[in-house]
């Protein structure tokens, strides 16, 4: 099974669903509106489409491998009550027909910090509710977990309360190519945040943002390791990239990437303290955010999951954010494509990347829906520094 990328148009939000070599799909958050139910509106279908890139399970059920919902933010998870399956798999119905959640990713420390600030909306807490189902059932059975009850936790929670969860739990920094409790040798995953509690002051700053789950998959490609590396961080904003560019100073390249996906649907804020409708082109961009989002490879390509960008005062988008991120690219000769524009800004429709040989491929759009766009390889080549786990 050739490993793909996909990216659904789901405006200012985030829907992005991994297939891996190995056959294991992985969807990183969702944002499945209202308006995209309704067969009058034009809002474009995602969960249809989801739909048919699942497979079905000997029980009947459509499944992914993993689910991640990278913060608890409502365009980050919206829409899971209603289209995917929670609670026990016994529960599971055919009536219903919805989407069966083999094993979920969750990070703690993210529903934590969101707590403080933000009030959780109904789908984030039932994510959150059930992810804690899965954890209970572990400390009961640990290895005799199955399909439907699995979860991983990604990065440790304070005060000790993940200690006990060492056999499913990855701390910052870590790597693993688990999924539904089985090795996939075609994916590794780093997990680069979010960062652990420090001290008052750090934990502070950090929480006062949206401190998303930050992961970056290495790929195959016909049977090829490390053919894209991919890297998506929700909305970490201006901090957690300063922080990121701080903690991986000596190595750079476990921030690089082949495709990034624009931090919190290409907002000026993961750029920048400064406001952008407030001081427009007197804003600074922060060195060490951009740093970190420089890690560019030979031919990448930087995905905004966004509505169009437009020349004006919005944020998010911003057009801002968009022209330091084609700056970014001018040196690895790339390009930046938004979600929300291709083919058109009328009717967007799945962007969908191959990971084959020589890299990602961006797959052409059929005719029917508009004209044929342009898709290239996109090359790998590695930076010309590194690390001893070869970046990923």
């Amino acid at each position: 099974m050739p490993a793909k990328i996909s990216f659904f148009p789901v405006a200012n939000g985030d829907m992005t669903l991994i297939v891996t070599e190995g056959g294991n799909r992985i969807l990183v958050d969702l944002n499945i509106r209202s308006a995209a139910d309704d067969p009058d509106d034009d809002t474009p279908d995602v969960a249809a489409l989801l739909r048919e890139r699942l497979d079905r399970d000997d029980e009947g059920r459509l499944y992914v491998d993993s689910l991640l919902v990278s913060h608890p933010d409502e365009d980050h998870c919206r829409g899971l009550t209603k289209h995917f399956h929670l609670g026990s798999p016994e529960k599971w119905s055919s009536r219903t027909d919805k989407i069966f959640i083999r094993e979920m990713w969750s990070s703690p420390m993210v529903f934590r910090r969101a707590s403080k600030n933000h009030v959780l909306c109904d789908d984030a807490r039932a994510f959150n509710a059930e992810a804690r189902r899965r954890v209970r059932l572990f400390r009961e059975v640990s290895a005799q977990v199955g399909e439907g009850d699995r979860v991983i936790i990604l990065g440790e929670d304070q005060d000790g309360k993940t200690d006990d969860l060492g056999q499913i739990l990855f701390p910052v920094d870590s790597e693993f190519s688990v999924v539904n409790g089985n090795v996939d040798t075609s994916v590794t995953v780093r997990l680069l945040g979010p960062l652990p509690v420090g001290d008052e002051e750090t934990e502070d700053r950090l929480s006062k943002n949206n401190s998303s789950t930050i992961l970056k998959f290495c790929l195959s490609g016909d049977g090829i390791p490390d053919k894209c590396r991919f890297l998506t961080g929700g909305d970490a904003e201006v901090v957690i990239w300063e922080e990121l560019w701080t903690r991986h100073l000596l190595w750079p390249s476990r921030l690089s990437y082949d495709i990034l996906q624009a931090p919190h649907h290409c907002s000026w804020h993961s750029l920048s303290h400064d406001s952008w409708s407030d001081k427009g082109e007197d804003a600074e961009v922060s060195e060490d955010a951009r740093a970190a989002l420089s890690q560019t490879r030979s031919g990448a390509t930087i995905v905004a999951s966004s509505n169009p960008v437009r020349d004006d005062d919005n944020d998010p988008p911003c057009i801002r954010a968009k022209q330091e991120y084609e700056r970014i690219l001018d040196d690895a000769s790339g390009v930046f494509r938004c979600v929300g524009e291709r083919p058109s800004e009328d009717s967007p429709e799945v962007m969908d990347f191959v990971i084959g040989g020589n890299g990602p491929r961006l797959l052409s759009i059929p005719v029917r829906a508009s004209s044929v766009l342009g898709s290239g390889i996109i090359g790998r080549e590695p930076l010309p520094h590194g690390d001893s786990s070869n970046g990923c």
